[in-house]
């Protein structure tokens, strides 16, 4: 076997030896197009990622995989010794996305989503301009900007990354936001599964972004390098997608990505990047039979393909910074939001709690008792507070500093379900950290977008 010739080299890297010989070489891609100047392992300066060197071409031997005719027309003007070398064969990445596009909710599951929560997915490629590259600490301050009880973050580095630099120093660079929970993707199979469970992705010029512009995800290109080719489709994609402003509000411009996609928003995108979506094995099976030399046999049906769900990632957050809003003007009381306390955004007044909490979104005080009440108008220096039901403790100590405030009320997230223990305090100053004392209550609590409990009438006077 060692001696033998093979009849085909199929190959997802243009970047490799290929040993001598007459066999066909099919370089298959390992993204999207040829949309990328890259470093030249084999020269000095830059070259167009994707394609083999010139001598492979002239030998008659290669052949590129391209997902859209418009590539073909791109190689020529750049490379014109690609000419009559290129196969229209699709994308089969891009179908398996398609495909498992329905599964959206059951992969969101997988990650450990909670309902009605928003997946926010950061997608980087490689190099210095890529979005890992230009601000590693973006995805902390992603997560302290975002209401941990309406979002969850997951990262997807490209396998560059982790080749080049290797797990432990991603983990490193990356640990401000792994401790405030961060989902950090397997660089192989489970970043397809996490990119169709994304509600809105936070990306660059590389091509996962691109793939979840195509599935019609809102995007927001938070870095963009210049060795992006111009006349590709991720530089259409440059064009189309708003900026994500890193020293802006970032929550707001998330939400509002959100609230304002249209699915044809990058549609003129997707048809420009990828031809006769679906049928990328049959004609790849084609092709392979066409450069082997025996007659295709009669296939049989197509099997569904579907992709794996992924498995759960991240840390568990224990630390929060917790803010309010008044609930409106029929329902007296606060809406709390948690956020991970590593890194402290612009939340105003708050707590910070440490310690193991267990509620998974959002509550509205819609009725508290007489205890609870004198409880919060103590004006807290911090409270060890413990529910008569809660299975958890949680300390709450105040922000050296921090004015309070007047007339309002502030909360934090129960450690259980509805009725849990909740620490809060109406108004007063808390200028120093203080002893922490431990106080029993007890709160009733709904859900934020439950219908409120009417207040109990009052007993008429005397």
């Amino acid at each position: 076997m060692g001696h033998a010739e093979p009849d085909l080299i199929l190959t997802a890297s243009e970047n490799i030896d290929v040993p001598e010989g007459h066999c066909p070489v099919l370089v298959l891609p390992h993204g999207i197009g040829f949309q990328k100047q890259v470093p030249d392992s084999r020269a000095s300066g830059d070259r167009l990622s994707g394609v083999v060197p010139d001598s492979l071409l002239e030998s008659g031997r290669a052949w590129l995989a391209i997902s859209h005719p418009g590539q073909e027309e791109q190689l020529l003007s750049s490379h014109p010794k690609a000419a009559g070398r290129t196969l229209l064969v699709g994308d089969p990445c891009y179908d398996e996305l398609l495909g498992s596009a329905d599964r959206a909710a059951s992969y969101r599951r997988a990650l450990g989503v909670p309902d009605r929560h928003r997946l926010v997915v950061l997608s980087s490629t490689w190099g210095p301009t890529s979005l890992i590259g230009q601000d590693p600490g973006l995805a902390a301050r992603v997560l302290a900007a975002l209401p941990y009880d309406e979002f969850r973050v997951a990262a997807i580095a490209h396998p560059n990354v982790w080749s080049g630099h290797g797990s432990w120093q991603i983990r490193n660079l990356l640990a401000p936001a792994l401790d405030d929970g961060l989902m950090l993707v397997p660089p192989v199979h489970a970043w397809r599964s996490a990119l169709v469970a994304a509600d809105v992705v936070v990306g660059d010029h590389g091509s996962v972004t691109l793939y979840g512009a195509a599935l019609g995800k809102p995007v927001l290109l938070g870095a963009y390098g210049s060795e992006a080719v111009p006349g590709t489709a991720v530089a259409a994609l440059g064009r189309a997608a708003p900026r994500l402003d890193v020293h802006g509000n970032v929550r707001e411009q998330i939400v509002s990505a959100l609230a304002t996609q249209r699915p044809e928003r990058f549609a003129t995108v997707a048809e420009g990047t990828f031809d006769q979506p679906g049928e990328a094995l049959p004609r790849l099976r084609t092709a392979l039979y066409d450069l082997l030399g025996p007659a295709e046999p009669v296939p049989a049906p197509p099997q569904e393909r579907f992709l794996a769900e992924p498995e759960e990632t991240g840390t568990r957050v224990t630390s929060w910074t917790v803010s309010d809003r008044p609930v409106g003007e029929r329902v007296e009381g606060q809406v709390v939001q948690r956020h991970p306390a590593q890194e402290r955004g612009p939340l105003g007044r708050s707590l910070l709690l440490r310690g193991t909490v267990t509620g998974v979104q959002p509550y509205e005080v819609v009725e508290a008792e007489a205890a609870v009440r004198r409880l919060l108008q103590q004006a807290g220096t911090g409270q060890r507070l413990q529910g008569f039901g809660g299975t958890s403790r949680v300390q709450a100590r105040s922000h050296r500093g921090d004015p309070g405030v007047e007339g309002g009320s502030r909360v934090a997230s129960p450690s259980g379900g509805r009725g849990g223990p909740v620490p809060g305090r109406v108004r007063g100053r808390r200028d120093r950290m203080r002893r922490p004392r431990t106080v029993p209550f007890r709160g009733t609590f709904l859900p934020v977008g439950a219908a409120p409990r009417p207040a109990p009438p009052r007993a008429p006077p005397g």
